[in-house]
């Protein structure tokens, strides 16, 4: 009998029960049933905002597990496996199948050599940004505030197109942020550096001050870049053991993957394509 079932058993004679009735079940690897009280508990590992994306990724989960545990019963691996530092007797069990049954590849010069040159866009410098601004501070949630903070972000555009040099000065006066003690300056900034939408907007801008302006959750900011630096394109040496890190672990993930599916087609799983289904489709779990 597998782990699974055993579990099965000795949680309630056989069978699962919820509330003194039997926990429905569609979900079956070979023989074991896999119910739904089980799939709910490890739902808690498998955030998400739509249940039925997090009960099919649950599912997921306990029938890899039990495609794994019955391959290493098969294979005999269970009865002495050597666990590693603080691994659990399952984890070892897991880790010497996957040893044995993948190969690790590791990427040739010539295949980290073909992907970046079909992947230039990949290995380039960040562009950067240098920023100067002044916060007129409002809740989101006030509508009112959300006004007044534009319509004084935007008279203080006004003055500075008359008067540049006034930044500074404008910014230590009128400014909500912190940044108002160094004259606004945000220094040299990259993208995700700050809050997204006021990083999208200001990445959009050319160099100077912005004609109008930028609104973020904090309220609304007068932006001055003064100076952009677009990103170079990195050689090849420099991102070489990236390239191979990412191809090595593509590859691991792809050969899992068909070792998994060679599991499913030897164990036979049922039920898991339609829980999948559901959640493709929206529908409640």
């Amino acid at each position: 009998m597998s782990a699974t079932a055993h579990r099965h058993a000795h949680d309630s004679g056989g069978e699962a029960r919820t509330f003194g009735q039997p926990a429905p079940c569609v979900l079956y690897v070979g023989d074991t049933p896999i119910d739904e009280a089980e799939i709910a508990r490890e739902m808690q590992h498998h955030r998400s905002a739509r249940p039925a994306e997090s009960r099919a990724a649950a599912a997921r989960a306990l029938v890899v597990r039990e495609l794994l545990r019955r391959e290493i019963d098969r294979l005999g691996l269970a009865v002495a496996p050597q666990s590693q530092g603080a691994e659990a007797h399952e984890e070892a069990g897991i880790r010497m199948l996957l040893e044995r049954e993948l190969v690790d590849r590791v990427p040739t010069e010539e295949d980290c050599r073909r992907y970046y040159d079909n992947n230039p866009d990949r290995f380039r410098s960040p562009d950067r940004l240098r920023v100067r601004h002044i916060l007129r501070a409002a809740p989101a949630d006030d509508i009112h505030g959300r006004l007044r903070a534009r319509s004084e972000a935007e008279a203080l555009i006004a003055q500075l197109q008359m008067n540049p040099v006034l930044f500074a000065d404008l910014a230590l006066r009128h400014s909500d942020c912190p940044s108002k003690n160094e004259g606004g300056e945000l220094g040299w900034l990259q993208r995700g550096q700050t809050t997204p939408e006021f990083d999208r907007q200001v990445f959009r801008l050319r160099q100077g001050l912005a004609a109008y302006p930028v609104e973020s959750r904090w309220g609304h900011h007068v932006v001055s870049v003064d100076a952009i630096e677009v990103g170079t394109h990195l050689p090849f040496e420099a991102v070489r053991g990236r390239i191979a890190d990412y191809l090595e672990l593509q590859v691991r993930q792809r050969e899992l993957q068909h070792y998994l599916e060679s599991l499913q087609e030897r164990y036979g799983v049922r039920g898991l394509a339609e829980i999948e289904a559901l959640a493709a489709e929206g529908k409640p779990a």
